[in-house]
């Protein structure tokens, strides 16, 4: 059986724990897959006390609804690879933190953005910083029993499992993995998607399903906000192939729907879409109790 979990912002605002995580459980979703993102307001979780983190992990076993996996989107802000040694030193805090956390709250799976620079020039220099300071952040996760994952990227830098499979062979460790986003793989047209699930079935401990639009020579694609079905991603294709794989992760489906006039339906829209493919696949997701 497959665990199946949604995005923290495909969910309404609100300051309640408990509602947040009992409408996961409503929707029929097994995890929650918290967000640290470069805004203030969701950076500033890096710091909750214990007394707010105590607050969300019992509002998790009220509900029944896991904190599956964390996504550090925010270091799109603050890279690992910054030419800056103030946002590297930064940068490299967050993770720290993001690990404490993550073991405070029973996360198992920290989605790393793939980045080695987002706001800068990308250089040798830039993606030699990202790896010293990603085995840093590797060997201070192993410790904790904390996975990093990288995530397959809407950027060149590390848009492919077989460039996570480089990295990994720079930063031998378990605790360094994969975290595939099929939209992503697809929407570069140098992927045979596939081969890609086949080469790094391996080190795949979760998966994001999102739909994109393709990167061509006269559009940068469209790796957001594309309706389920209304993309270039083969959903089935990719669901088949991690199947006869013998995939036994997590699903998150990825949407930013937190301000959409009714973010409840269009997330049920969203798991109608993909409860249909994973009958027709064979694909069992994991009882919601």
């Amino acid at each position: 059986m497959n665990s199946l979990g949604i995005y923290e912002k495909a969910l309404p605002k609100t300051d309640s724990w408990q509602q947040r995580l009992q409408q996961a459980h409503d929707l029929g979703f097994n995890f929650l897959e918290l967000s640290i993102d470069e805004s203030d307001e969701r950076l500033a979780r890096l710091d909750w006390t214990k007394a707010q983190r105590a607050e969300v992990r019992d509002a998790s076993w009220q509900t029944g609804v896991r904190l599956h996996t964390l996504m550090l989107s925010g270091h799109r802000r603050y890279p690992l690879g910054s030419a800056d040694p103030a946002i590297r030193e930064k940068s490299l805090e967050m993770l720290y933190k993001a690990i404490d956390l993550a073991g405070d709250l029973g996360i198992r799976n920290i989605q790393l953005a793939g980045y080695d620079v987002y706001y800068e020039s990308k250089t040798v220099t830039s993606r030699e910083y990202f790896i010293e300071n990603l085995k840093r952040g590797v060997a201070y996760a192993a410790a904790k029993e904390v996975m990093l994952d990288i995530e397959t990227m809407d950027d060149p830098f590390l848009n492919a499992l077989t460039k996570i499979k480089d990295i990994k062979a720079q930063i031998r460790s378990p605790w360094l993995q994969a975290y595939p986003d099929v939209g992503n793989l697809t929407a570069w047209p140098e992927n045979n998607v596939g081969q890609e699930l086949e080469r790094g079935i391996d080190n795949i401990v979760s998966v994001h399903l999102k739909d994109t639009l393709p990167v061509t020579a006269e559009s940068k694609g469209q790796f957001r906000d594309v309706p389920f079905g209304d993309g270039t991603v083969d959903f089935e294709g990719c669901l088949r192939t991690l199947k006869r794989l013998n995939y036994g992760g997590a699903f998150t489906i990825e949407m930013w729907t937190e301000k959409a006039d009714d973010p409840l339906a269009e997330v049920k829209k969203a798991k109608h879409f993909f409860d249909d493919l994973f009958e027709r696949v064979g694909l069992e997701q994991e009882p919601v109790v």
